[in-house]
């Protein structure tokens, strides 16, 4: 079982790595609600990333921690594997948090390789045309 959510703010591919280089070691992303499908998440499983509209990446969860904000809130703390796996580009129109994202829906990894002399702008545009 894989998760989906939008990357907010981030223009590229390229971006989310810069931004991922900044964060330090551990790469945590938190969120108010903890999946019920934890145990199937942390085996194998993937968080897709959809960028300016479309699935372009994906980071493997490393692990589901219980945690709480400083006003005592609950939190989900996904804890990501550093890097950031592109994948062939789907569209996707907007949610709202995150999404379960069965195996046999999720886009394959890119070949290494695969599209890589296509600018990313132009990459996420063909995609959205479901030319690539």
């Amino acid at each position: 079982m894989h998760l989906i959510k939008l990357c907010v703010g981030v223009e590229s591919i390229e971006d989310q790595e810069r931004r991922i280089a900044r964060r330090g070691s551990e790469i945590v992303h938190r969120t108010r609600q903890f999946p019920r499908q934890a145990d199937a998440l942390k085996d194998g499983g993937s968080l897709y990333w959809v960028i300016k509209g479309v699935i372009q990446a994906r980071q493997p969860i490393r692990d589901l921690r219980a945690e709480t904000d400083h006003d005592g809130r609950a939190l989900c703390a996904i804890v990501l594997a550093p890097e950031l796996i592109p994948v062939q580009p789907r569209p996707r129109r907007p949610f709202q948090g995150w999404r379960y994202l069965k195996p046999e829906d999720a886009p394959p990894d890119l070949a290494s390789g695969a599209n890589d002399d296509i600018p990313p702008g132009m990459r996420a545009a063909l995609a959205e045309l479901a030319l690539i």
